[in-house]
């Protein structure tokens, strides 16, 4: 699509000529990706009204269930307990990505029964038309939920989604190597800890991270903020033994790595082997993602859907879950049965967390600038 063509369009869209249903479906077929129509829709600040649940109850719930879920995602024991306790037959299946998720929903909404996506692709889903909404009346344990995870942004008043998993992007780091939790992104300027630090190998996680230190949005788009986490990143790169993503876990494991940017749910994962591995969110504040259970608008199962989010909402399967993971779990009384204990954030750290956007167009400048930090 040309500029004038999509000038054209966006007006018509932001002028009401053009349903947000059509708007995000034009968007999709250009080539646009699910995270930057998320993120284009709520830039624009069109709602819509969420379609009226169904007149009358569900019914009792079918004796199948298909769901598609990201890999690695559930423990191994979930399904067969549900099977066990409901009669209701599961079909598993998984995917890598938001974007294949989204297609296969899209060709195929009636092949699933619930899916579960990030945050920021729900309100594409929703524009389009693929969601279904929750009947709450059969959530009889929603009320687990811990109240930072209702009213999200992306989805108000959880109209569609039942929130999974949570997750966010802070400081890993050895207790007894490192006399007190490093609370600020300002450690990874401490020469003190020369060598023994690492930061996630990706744009997003790194420059964000320098910007929250400078006072800034991670989704900064501003040329006169990323030039200052440019320099911040430069001035911290000497200090740095690697920017490494997942394998860190093993140098943090074995000690050659004290301190590391890095995901909670990874942080977990490593710590099961090296009990002296915490985890900190910076006082500048860090990126959170949620993920969440939803029905396709077309799901043929839409009873049992509802049965097997209630049953996740229980204590014990949301501990099993994130246990399994490394993530967090949103379920507020499934906290104290973690084998790994993961906090639910505080308030303090609440005020610090945000939710990261697509960048459009500024992400060639972040791409750019990224090189550069990488290739100094």
């Amino acid at each position: 699509m040309d500029r004038k063509g999509a000038d054209a369009m966006f007006e018509a869209f932001r002028e009401g000529r053009l349903s947000r249903r059509a708007f995000v479906a034009r968007l999709l077929a250009a080539g646009a990706t699910a995270t930057s129509v998320g993120a284009l829709l709520e830039a624009c600040g069109r709602t819509e009204t969420a379609p009226a649940l169904p007149d009358g109850e569900l019914g009792e719930p079918e004796k199948e269930l298909a769901i598609y879920n990201w890999s690695d995602y559930i423990a191994e024991d979930v399904v067969p307990a549900f099977e066990a306790e409901t009669g209701i037959r599961v079909t598993y299946d998984t995917y890598e990505s938001n974007e294949e998720m989204l297609a296969k929903v899209q060709l195929g909404g009636g092949a699933y029964d619930l899916v579960v996506p990030s945050g920021n692709v729900l309100p594409v889903l929703t524009a389009l038309g693929l969601l279904f909404p929750l009947s709450k009346r059969y959530l009889t344990n929603w009320g687990n939920l811990a109240p930072m995870f209702l009213d999200p942004v992306f989805d108000r008043g959880n109209t569609y989604g039942v929130p999974y998993q949570w997750g966010t992007t802070g400081i890993a780091y050895r207790k007894d190597k490192v006399a007190e939790p490093p609370g600020s992104w300002a450690v990874f300027h401490d020469p003190r800890y020369r060598g023994k630090m690492t930061q996630l190998d990706d744009v997003r996680d790194v420059i964000g991270s320098w910007l929250r230190f400078g006072g800034h949005s991670l989704n900064s788009t501003s040329e006169a903020e990323l030039a200052q986490a440019k320099a911040d990143a430069i001035a911290a790169k000497p200090l740095l033994a690697a920017y490494l993503s997942a394998p860190v876990k093993g140098p943090l494991i074995a000690g050659d790595v004290w301190i590391a940017q890095l995901w909670n749910g990874d942080t977990a994962q490593a710590a099961v082997a090296q009990p002296e591995l915490a985890y900190v969110v910076p006082k500048e504040g860090a990126a959170i993602t949620t993920d969440s259970m939803v029905i396709p608008a077309k799901a043929p199962h839409k009873r049992a859907a509802h049965e097997f989010m209630n049953f996740v909402l229980r204590p014990d399967i949301g501990a099993k879950i994130s246990d399994f993971s490394g993530y967090g779990t949103p379920n507020a009384l499934s906290v104290d049965r973690l084998t790994v204990k993961l906090p639910l954030p505080s308030e303090e750290d609440l005020k610090r967390l945000e939710y990261a956007v697509d960048l459009g167009a500024a992400t060639e400048l972040w791409d750019r600038i990224w090189t550069e930090i990488k290739s100094t």
